[in-house]
């Protein structure tokens, strides 16, 4: 069922749904409490769970950051996402008998790309090598009758070993699903994903009931994302 708007009180429909200080608004209705006007999920700020802009919003007297209800909202969501990611890890890596970093898809990726940088460096030394040290294996004035160790003969023409490949990584749990974003949104962090309304997003992964994990098809990115901003397709 379909819940209705905190600022007009009719159905609200996920096309047209915006999910803010735990209420549901349409998109027009998310406005500013004091001069009605239309906010978005980056100018908005929040005040006893109503919002406003940057201009009205209520002056607060405090010597260190007040534990608004946006605030604690925010901080019991980020203490989630790390039981979350904390369970997750240990399920990982319950019964190998120590602890290591969770291998998500952005730790395979950095580590084969390391993987082929040693390969390209090893073969450039190795041609090195065997450009600058070839000559000095042959002698100049063989003694009559002197026969070269069998080894020595066939030393320049063993094949160059080719670098073992491994195989693809699989694609995460729930590969397959699409969703489309509704807003812009810039990444706050390094493990976040940047996209702009209308881009699609694949492979998603949910993490909780704010955040989910998955890539922009236009740009390639992976990373975090709020999954209010998107929808599915």
């Amino acid at each position: 069922m379909n819940p209705l708007c905190s600022r007009c009180n009719l159905v609200v429909y996920p096309t047209e749904k915006v999910n803010c200080l735990d209420k549901y608004w349409h998109k027009g209705c998310f406005s500013c409490e004091v001069c009605k006007m239309t906010l978005n999920m980056k100018n908005y700020k929040g005040f006893e769970k109503r919002p406003y802009c940057n201009a009205h919003y209520p002056k607060t007297n405090f010597t260190c950051v007040a534990d608004t209800p946006e605030n604690l909202r925010l901080k019991q969501q980020s203490q989630m996402q790390s039981q979350v990611r904390y369970r997750e890890d240990f399920e990982k890596n319950k019964g190998k008998g120590f602890s290591v970093v969770a291998d998500t898809p952005e730790l395979q990726r950095i580590k084969k790309t390391q993987e082929q940088i040693s390969n390209i460096r090893y073969h450039e030394e190795f041609e090195k090598r065997k450009g600058g040290e070839g000559p000095h294996h042959q002698p100049s004035t063989p003694s009559p009758g002197f026969q070269p160790p069998a080894a020595s003969q066939n030393f320049h023409y063993e094949p160059t070993p080719e670098p073992v490949r491994q195989a693809a990584a699989a694609p995460p749990p729930s590969a397959g699903k699409r969703y489309r974003a509704v807003y812009d949104y810039a990444a706050a962090d390094e493990d976040e994903v940047s996209f702009m309304d209308g881009d699609v997003i694949v492979d998603v992964q949910q993490i909780d009931e704010g955040w989910m994990y998955g890539r922009v098809e236009r740009t390639g990115q992976q990373g975090m994302l709020p999954a209010n901003y998107v929808e599915a397709i």
